[in-house]
């Protein structure tokens, strides 16, 4: 811990040398804005109310889960418990919960795949919700566990032993150096799950604490069984009004309570889970305790009654833990930290000798980092959950190319603002005056805005604030039950070039490309003008990878990042291209064609045919993904003439060698199972009866892959072949792009600084476009065909099949599959938790008119 408060000294002297900086930038930069608030339909007597207390969970995979009351239409004092989940991308899209607890629910909590949530009320009651069919809009529960009448105050998962850190520093020397990988960038911490199983896989279970200070622990056996036990955390239980869950390197688990009063004493517990003899055994361990500062300082001695938060800084650290103490007026809030000390000892030994290899005494101490003045009163607080490095060297880096992501921790407060501090130093680093009620942004430093809020009426405030995991964004529920989503400066608001805002956010989507993590807040901050570099940057990024880590699919990312584009300007191309990268790399065939013969026919007389042969039923129930595979070489080779404009899609896979050289094997293939089963074949409408379509396309094809098949060198293509691809469409008819999915999702429409104003329940359109109630997802011309993208069939114009819809690209697909073969089966095996693009999927209504 001499290292941490090393750091907090370091944070501190910055910050005041960089007061008078951050002045100037108040006044006229702003560090957060809305991006939407999405609020219930007006009605003369609203049902929804928010509930008390008001708690909300933002998801690894940017699902966020609230809570509101549901009041009885016949009887007001019979309130349903409702849990409401939202994807940010389609926020008018909420699925609401009757989550059947009959208290109040006190607790959300995410676990580290952000696919299951567990919820827990004031009678003791845990549930464990998850996917129904790997939907967003579909959850059910078949787990829980209870106390009885006993109120759960904190609530956690156990850790999967799972840890990265990001070095900010280690980003800054790649791009000096130009040569790195993402193991020095985000290194993997040694942390040891809270319980394993036989051969040290981690035990999936939850831990909650409960008002009268018993410990509970759920644990999920291999064969679905729930294993629950629960203990005092000491032998004396006390009330506990506010607790916090934190885990430790060495697999344990502490946890903090007090029974609300600043001059009580804030206990830390050390909890041991196991399993002995197929039961569940939970031994604690009482740790130091602490006291608020404020309790000690004679000024505020009586000033600040009632401890109302409570919170370790990370769930990774427990050695550092905030602490709020309020009054009805005002709040203060302190940071502390756990260090070992040497053990003072008394005078009559001092003058011993010492024993050779003797080591002074050591005990843990809590010791104050840093404290705030006098605060409005906090209504919420936010902790950051990007796991950035604190170490001196990374946060003078921080400090210097301005990388605020993961710094700071959020406060809102009941005048409706909200500030953020840093995380150590406690120092503000940025300010958003804008009303809650309005959603309106106020710049900083906008003194007018702030005296007008504060001379109205009862302020509209925040009940409930969450970080998102890149720290980019905020998600606040007011006491109205309205949502509001935040964007956050990566910079809190200091003026950056665009090349550093670039690295900043290539930085963090390569963390969530190495995590797993949803990169929608990442996409917040990203303009059009932006996409085209960023993309650039990533692919050499990840060119600079090793082949095994290259193994990750980098198209993923690529596709959130150019269909956002593509949703937002005339440049389409990457849409087209990063949806149909997967689609390609999924269907094609581990064959190699070395040779580089433009005929397809001598190609196959130099391949042993016999390892390609299928039986003729699954040939015949892949014919649509062949046809789409004929269709798109195509397409591409049809507007190599147009190669030169970037509005076309496909443009990217023009200069692609790799993508061009699987599409050849696959062309290769294809004809081999056309000997086999000529109705597998792509069928193209040719002008000529003689015209063998394959063969010149192959041939073309070829061509074009020989001058990019060299990605150190590529060559541009020659007159004759674009002479030749000039007259495929006299040829051979093109087909057209019906199967290019389509964005409907908030992200393209946030382009101003003005907040959209959404409605729960109704999908929003922008102005001058189609306004109907029913967004049209399906196809680009109404009335046409609607197409499964990802079987690539037709479904017909309007459709009668419940379908699903990915959260990110747009892509469509039936919900029931209606195919009985194991090949086809096999392929949509591959998507049923995601999109090809990574997003999740979502039922849509079917189209039936």
């Amino acid at each position: 811990m001499q290292a941490v408060e090393t750091t907090v000294e370091t944070v501190v002297n910055h910050a005041g040398r960089s007061e008078q900086h951050f002045a100037d930038l108040e006044r006229s930069l702003s560090t957060m804005d809305v991006a939407y608030v999405c609020e219930w339909e007006k009605r003369p007597k609203s049902n929804h109310c928010p509930s008390i207390p008001l708690v909300c969970a933002w998801s690894c995979r940017n699902l966020i889960a609230f809570t509101t009351d549901l009041k009885n239409e016949e009887d007001e004092k019979e309130l349903s418990h409702m849990i409401h989940i939202i994807d940010t991308e389609h926020p008018w899209d909420v699925y609401s919960i009757n989550s059947g607890h009959t208290e109040v629910i006190s607790c959300l909590e995410w676990d580290q795949s952000g696919s299951r949530l567990l919820s827990a009320d004031g009678d003791g009651h845990i549930k464990c919700w998850t996917m129904a069919d790997h939907l967003v809009n579909s959850w059910e529960s078949s787990l829980g566990s209870a106390v009885e009448g006993d109120p759960i105050v904190a609530l956690s998962w156990l850790h999967n032993g799972v840890k990265l850190a990001l070095h900010v520093e280690k980003a800054s020397q790649a791009e000096a150096s130009g040569s790195t990988n993402f193991g020095e960038k985000f290194s993997r911490v040694k942390f040891s799950p809270s319980l394993t199983l036989f051969g040290g896989k981690p035990m999936e279970g939850w831990l909650a604490v409960t008002v009268s200070g018993l410990v509970t622990v759920s644990l999920l056996k291999p064969n679905g069984a729930l294993l629950t036990a629960s203990e005092s955390l000491c032998r004396l239980r006390g009330r506990v009004a506010l607790a916090d869950i934190a885990f430790t390197g060495g697999g344990n688990i502490v946890v903090a309570a007090t029974d609300g009063s600043s001059s009580s004493p804030v206990q830390f517990f050390k909890v041991c889970v196991s399993v002995v003899n197929e039961k569940c055994r939970i031994d604690t361990e009482l740790l130091p305790s602490l006291f608020m500062r404020c309790t000690t300082d004679p000024v505020r001695r009586d000033k600040y009654p009632a401890v109302t938060h409570l919170k370790f800084l990370t769930r990774e650290n427990s050695e550092q833990v905030l602490l709020c103490a309020s009054s009805q007026t005002g709040s203060i809030v302190e940071c502390w930290s756990l260090r070992k000390e040497g053990l003072p000892v008394n005078n009559i030994f001092q003058h011993r000798s010492p024993v050779v290899g003797e080591k002074q005494p050591m005990i843990l101490k809590w010791r104050i980092l840093s404290a705030t003045n006098d605060l409005e009163r906090v209504s919420a607080v936010a902790l950051p959950k990007l796991p950035i490095s604190i170490s001196n060297t990374d946060l003078k880096v921080a400090s210097d190319t301005k990388f605020c992501p993961g710094l700071g921790l959020a406060l809102a407060f009941h005048d409706g603002s909200i500030q953020i501090l840093h995380r150590l130093s406690l120092h503000m680093m940025g300010v958003y005056y804008g009303s809650a009620a309005s959603g309106a942004s106020q710049r900083v430093g906008d003194e007018t805005a702030i005296k007008r809020q504060r001379t109205g009426g009862p302020t509209v405030h925040y009940k409930a604030l969450q970080f998102s995991w890149t720290s980019l964004a905020l998600v606040g529920v007011d006491n109205h039950g309205k949502l509001h989503m935040i964007r956050v400066s990566p910079s809190m608001g200091q003026m950056l070039d665009i090349n550093t805002l670039l690295r900043h956010l290539l930085f963090l989507l390569e963390y969530c490309m190495v995590t797993g993590y949803d990169w929608w807040d990442v996409l917040l901050h990203v303009q059009p003008g932006m996409v085209h570099n960023l993309v650039e940057k990533l692919h050499e990024e990840y060119m600079r990878q090793n082949q095994a880590l290259q193994q990750v699919s980098i198209s993923q990312e690529k596709g959130s990042v150019c269909i956002y584009e593509q949703s937002t300007s005339s440049k389409v191309f990457c849409g087209g291209d990063s949806h149909s990268d997967p689609l390609i790399f999924g269907r094609s065939v581990a064959c190699k064609v070395f040779v580089c013969f433009t005929d397809i026919d001598k190609v196959m007389i130099n391949l042993k045919t016999e390892e390609f042969v299928l039986d003729a039923s699954t040939l015949q129930s892949l014919q649509q993904l062949i046809q789409w595979v004929g269709d798109f070489v195509l397409y591409l080779l049809a507007n190599l003439p147009n190669q030169g404009s970037v509005v076309r899609p496909g443009f990217g896979f023009l200069r692609d060698g790799a993508s061009l050289g699987m599409l050849r094997e696959m062309m290769v293939v294809i004809r081999i199972w056309g000997l086999l089963k000529p109705g597998c074949l792509p069928i193209y409408t040719a002008t000529s009866d003689n015209q063998d379509s394959m063969s010149l396309l192959f041939r073309l094809l070829t061509k074009l892959w020989l001058c990019s098949r060299d990605e150190g060198h590529p060559q541009e293509p020659d007159e004759p072949l674009i002479d030749e691809c000039c007259l495929l469409p006299s040829q051979l008819l093109v087909p057209t792009l019906d199967w290019l999915p389509i964005n409907d999702g908030v992200i393209c429409k946030l382009q101003s600084k003005h907040a959209l104003r959404l409605q729960f329940g109704k999908p929003y359109s922008l102005p001058g476009l189609n306004s109907s109630p029913q967004v049209e997802i399906f196809s680009r011309t109404p009335g046409a065909q609607r197409m499964d993208h990802l079987r690539c069939l037709h479904m017909g114009v309007s459709p009668t099949e419940d379908c699903k819809a990915c959260t990110r690209c747009g892509c469509v697909t039936m919900l029931r599959s209606p195919n009985k073969t194991t090949a086809v089966k096999q392929w949509e095996q591959r998507w049923i938790k995601n999109c090809l693009c990574g997003g999740l999927w979502r039922r849509i209504p079917s189209t039936t008119s």
